[in-house]
């Protein structure tokens, strides 16, 4: 026979107080396992969602980003020409040759400094990147000393309101619009003339060009065939896409396994928790133990009684912490992306992915908890138990 679910019930309900602790525990820590998988979630999400599958990314090989990546315009100008490069509707080239610089600004709030992306961009960029809209102001004109900023930007750094002049490189340069990217990394950037950049910080070559492909099977011709070329033998092509998705990778590791850390410290707090809160069950329902035993149950559905206890309060425990952790969702994070060194806002994203592996994680730890203790009311003899209760 199969002891009753409304039993088991009715025993956590009996027992709230205790309960309710348990739960608490395993709670708290499904929600710091949930948040910590968000928040590398949403740092991937908002890297990888940054680069498109149609557009190619070259870089000078070895680079490890953008910010230490070199191509000369000759370099460039052999890239464009290639057959797989779509033609935009200037009948030229769909491309971006584009700087990448890093600047200092301060924040409004602290008046810390922060490192800034400016990047320097050809006419076609917006095109490129159709995910950019202008939420405030204008688009800057192509040949001026005008600058467009992210909206994170513009939100926690100082001199970046419409109307204002920011000083970077050897000119001083106006804001005239406030740009939105779909929550992607593009928001917390500069963006500007590439033209007028390179000048500014002196440099004569541009940092990446990012180009749209005819067809998307004709990445791999177009990788041999730069590689073979003794001109672009130093370029390094890449799906764009793929090349963020490669960048989050360090700094999301890093997320998850600082994260993992605390959550298996709390975890072993909450084993501990359910297990005593089990033991003292076991301790006060000797009689119910032995009742049960008399009346024919079996030690096989007194463990699983006793085990789906443990189960039933880290499902609910696990749930109220995954409730808890999506609310993270309304709330954004700043901090320095390792691969760049620039300042980056991303939010707390959930997936199904987090749900299921958040309630697993604590179905786990209800097992854990509740397995000794399970054991321990199997053991009890009959004439013991009832002995021992009266």
């Amino acid at each position: 026979m199969i002891v009753p679910l409304t039993y088991i019930w009715r025993s956590l309900w009996t027992r709230r107080l205790t309960t309710v602790l348990t739960l608490g525990g395993i709670a708290l820590v499904a929600f710091v396992f949930a948040a910590v998988l968000m928040l590398a979630h949403g740092l991937e999400e908002t890297l990888i969602e940054t680069g498109s599958e149609d557009n190619v990314i070259a870089l000078r090989r070895s680079a490890t980003s953008e910010l230490v990546s070199q191509i000369d315009r000759d370099g460039a100008n052999v890239l464009l020409s290639q057959p797989e490069i779509a033609i935009g509707q200037n009948g030229k080239a769909f491309a971006s040759t584009e700087t990448y610089i890093i600047i200092n600004l301060g924040k409004k709030q602290t008046n810390d400094m922060g490192n800034i992306v400016v990047r320097g961009i050809s006419p076609q960029a917006t095109d490129l990147r159709p995910q950019l809209k202008i939420s405030d102001g204008r688009m800057f004109e192509f040949g001026k000393d005008e600058i467009i900023v992210g909206k994170s930007i513009n939100a926690k750094f100082a001199g970046a309101d419409i109307g204002q002049r920011i000083k970077f490189g050897d000119d001083w340069w106006t804001v005239v619009g406030v740009f939105e990217a779909a929550g992607t990394a593009f928001e917390s950037e500069i963006w500007g003339d590439v033209e007028q950049f390179m000048p500014a910080f002196g440099r004569p070559v541009f940092s990446t060009v990012t180009a749209r492909l005819k067809e998307k099977n004709g990445f791999a011709a177009l990788k041999t065939r730069m590689e073979n070329d003794p001109r672009t033998q130093y370029l390094d092509l890449k799906i764009e896409r793929t090349y963020y998705q490669e960048q989050s990778k360090l700094m999301s590791d890093f997320i998850k396994i600082l994260g993992l850390i605390v959550t298996i410290i709390f975890s072993i707090g909450a084993v501990i928790g359910a297990a005593i809160t089990m033991y003292a069950a076991v301790a006060n329902r000797t009689r119910e133990i032995g009742t049960f035993r008399a009346l024919g149950f079996s030690r096989a559905s007194v463990y699983i009684a006793f085990l789906v206890e443990a189960i039933f309060i880290s499902i609910i425990g696990g749930s109220v912490g995954i409730a808890l952790a999506s609310i993270m969702s309304f709330f954004s994070f700043s901090t320095t992306n390792f691969s760049s060194f620039s300042e980056l806002a991303f939010g707390f994203r959930i997936s199904l992915d987090i749900i299921g592996g958040t309630l697993f994680f604590s179905l786990v730890m209800g097992i854990c908890g509740g397995f000794f203790p399970a054991v321990r009311a199997t053991r009890l003899k009959i004439i013991d138990s009832l002995r021992a209760a009266s």
